[in-house]
C-alpha cells in the first residue's frame, strides 16, 4: 500500500515532535455519552468472564475485509513499554512472541491468521518520548499507532488521523498522592493544596487541568520520566501522574522504599474524557487494501479486548517475560498484572460503555472532549469545521462482539 511522505513533512514531524505519553483513554461508541465511572451494568466480577459475553475466539471472528490485504508484519507503536493495559493488543497473538530488548519489538503470530505477523513496538524511551503520530509519518512501516483524542486533534492539520477501535472506554490516567500528606476527597480539592504535580512534559490533559481552572500552574512540573525515584526521594511531598491500573499497586507492593497506599483521581472524572490508546491509522493510508485490512483486523481486534479480559494469563505471561527481558526500571509482577486486569473490570476502564458493543468510539462524547478542548487548551488549535467523524469512526466495528 502507498506509503510515500512528503519531505517537508518529515522534517515538520520532528519538528513537532514533542513529549506527550499517557500511558492515557479509551472508548466506546453510542448516541449518549459514557457516565463518567465508565462501569457498564453488566461488567463481569473482577478477573471473570461477563455474562452474555461472546464465546467466539479472535481467531474464529469473521469480516467482510480480508487479512490478506494486512502488511506482513502489521507493525503497532504504543506509548509506553508492555503492560496488562495493552494485553488486547499482545493478545492478538494469543502470548505467543517474543521481545527484541534492545529495540523493544515484541514480534509474534497473529492467531487469526498465522502467516501474518504482529509486530508490537514499545513507546515511551524507545521513541524518546515522541507521540506516535510523529513516528507514524516518518516511518512507512508503522500501519498502526495508538493516537489519544487530544494528540489526533493537535496533529490534525498537519497528520489528519482516524482511529478505528478504542481497545479502554475510560482513560486510567491519574494523579496520585500520599494521603498522610494531603487531605483530598475530589478534584475541588487539588488545587489549595499548591502541591507540585509531576507530569509528563508535552501533556495536554495537564494544560485542560490549568485552563479549567481545576490546577494552578505553578503546580505542574514537567519533568517526569516515569520512574519511582523522585516520588519516593521526596517522601510524597508531591503529587504524580500515572495510571491507576498500574501505580497504586507497584508502590505499595513492588516500590518497597515506598510501601504503603496511595490515592488517586482519574483524569477522566475531570472533565477530560478523551480515548487513550485508540488504535488509529494515518488518513493518507487509508488506500483499498488498508480499508480491506481494517475491515477483517478491527474485528478480530475486539474479540481479543473480549478474550484477554476473559482469559488475561497467557498474555499477561507473555508481557510479564518481555518486561524481564527489556531490563530496564519498567517493573511488573504476576500479581499486580492480575490486579490490572480486575481493575480494568471494576472500574469499567475496558467495557461497552452505553451499549453492547466493545471498542466502537461514542460520537457525543469525542465532540464533547473537542469542546472543552477547543475553550481550555491553547496549544491545540484545531480547525473549527471538524467533528468527531473527522478523527474516529466506528465503519470497521462488529456491533456484534461485547463483554
Amino acid at each position: 500500500m502507498n506509503r510515500t511522505r512528503q519531505g517537508w513533512m518529515r522534517l515538520m514531524a520532528l519538528f513537532l515532535a514533542f513529549c506527550m505519553i499517557a500511558a492515557a483513554c479509551g472508548g466506546s461508541a453510542s448516541d449518549g455519552a459514557a457516565d463518567a465511572g465508565g462501569s457498564d451494568d453488566g461488567a463481569a466480577d473482577a478477573g471473570g468472564s461477563d455474562d452474555g459475553a461472546t464465546d467466539t475466539t479472535a481467531g474464529e471472528v469473521a469480516s467482510a475485509g480480508n487479512l490478506a490485504d494486512c502488511p506482513n508484519p502489521i507493525v503497532i507503536q504504543t506509548d509506553w513499554f508492555p503492560e496488562s493495559e495493552h494485553g488486547a493488543l499482545y493478545n492478538l497473538t494469543a502470548g505467543e512472541g517474543s521481545i527484541d530488548p534492545e529495540a523493544g519489538r515484541f514480534t509474534g503470530p497473529l492467531a487469526a491468521d498465522p502467516s501474518i505477523n504482529v509486530e508490537i513496538r514499545a513507546g515511551g524511551p524507545f521513541i524518546g518520548f515522541q507521540p506516535t503520530v510523529s513516528l507514524m509519518a516518518t516511518d512507512p512501516d508503522i500501519f498502526l499507532g495508538y493516537v489519544n483524542t487530544d494528540e489526533a486533534l493537535k496533529f490534525y492539520d498537519t497528520f489528519p488521523t482516524l482511529g478505528v477501535v478504542a481497545p479502554l472506554d475510560i482513560n486510567p490516567q491519574m494523579i496520585m498522592w500520599d494521603p498522610d500528606t494531603y487531605d483530598i476527597g475530589s478534584w475541588d480539592d487539588v488545587k489549595g493544596t499548591d502541591a507540585v504535580i509531576n507530569v509528563f512534559a508535552g501533556g495536554t490533559w495537564s494544560e485542560y487541568l490549568v485552563g479549567a481552572g481545576i490546577i494552578n500552574e505553578s503546580q505542574l512540573d514537567a519533568s517526569y520520566d516515569g520512574s519511582p525515584t523522585r516520588f519516593i526521594a521526596e517522601n510524597g511531598a508531591i503529587m504524580q501522574q500515572g495510571f491507576v491500573t498500574q501505580e497504586p499497586y507497584n508502590y505499595e507492593n513492588i516500590f518497597t522504599e515506598w510501601g504503603k497506599p496511595v490515592e488517586t483521581l482519574l483524569i477522566h472524572d475531570s472533565g477530560f474524557e478523551v480515548y487513550q490508546g485508540a488504535i488509529t491509522i494515518l488518513k493518507e493510508d487509508l488506500d483499498e487494501k488498508a480499508e480491506s485490512c481494517l475491515a477483517a483486523f478491527v474485528p478480530v481486534y475486539q474479540q481479543s479486548i473480549v478474550d484477554f479480559q476473559n482469559n488475561p494469563g497467557p498474555t499477561n505471561a507473555a508481557i510479564l517475560q518481555a518486561v524481564i527481558d527489556l531490563d530496564s526500571f519498567w517493573q511488573l509482577d504476576e500479581a499486580g498484572m492480575t490486579n490490572t486486569v480486575e481493575l480494568m473490570d471494576s472500574l469499567g476502564i475496558v467495557g461497552n460503555g452505553p451499549n453492547s458493543t466493545i471498542g466502537d468510539f461514542d460520537m457525543d462524547r469525542v465532540n464533547a472532549v473537542m469542546k472543552v478542548t477547543k475553550e481550555q487548551v491553547a496549544s491545540i488549535p484545531f480547525p473549527d469545521d471538524i467533528t468527531a467523524e473527522d478523527i474516529v469512526t466506528n465503519r470497521f466495528i462488529d456491533e456484534s462482539i461485547g463483554r
